[in-house]
């Protein structure tokens, strides 16, 4: 139950990434709210799946979920670079992750 607590709160953080750029610095009203809720949940989910988990892995699934999410959301509705390098090292970040899953105790 923890990783799939654990993998929300990772997808939380790619929602809060996307809804922080939309709120243009806190300046639109929704976007800034759903930033705030997409943020304190992703933690608060984090915070419980941590209860089980290894502190040092479930953070670095986290972040890695929310980095090599993010990037991706990027690329693919903000137009950012894809250029082989970006994608190489975001597979990396995947590799880490399912790497962190697959070594874990819990």
């Amino acid at each position: 139950m923890a990783w799939i607590l654990l993998s929300i709160a990772g997808l939380l953080e790619i929602g809060f990434a996307y809804f922080m750029k939309s709120s243009d610095g806190f300046t639109r009203w929704l976007p800034a709210s759903l930033t705030v809720a997409t943020g304190l949940s992703s933690v608060i989910l984090l915070s419980i799946a941590l209860r089980t988990l290894p502190v040092g892995t479930g953070y670095a699934v986290w972040t890695g979920i929310g980095a090599a999410g993010t990037a991706i959301l990027g690329i693919v509705l903000l137009g950012d670079s894809h250029s082989p390098v970006r994608l190489l090292c975001i597979g990396l970040i995947l590799a880490g992750i399912i790497g962190l899953k697959l070594t874990s105790a819990a």
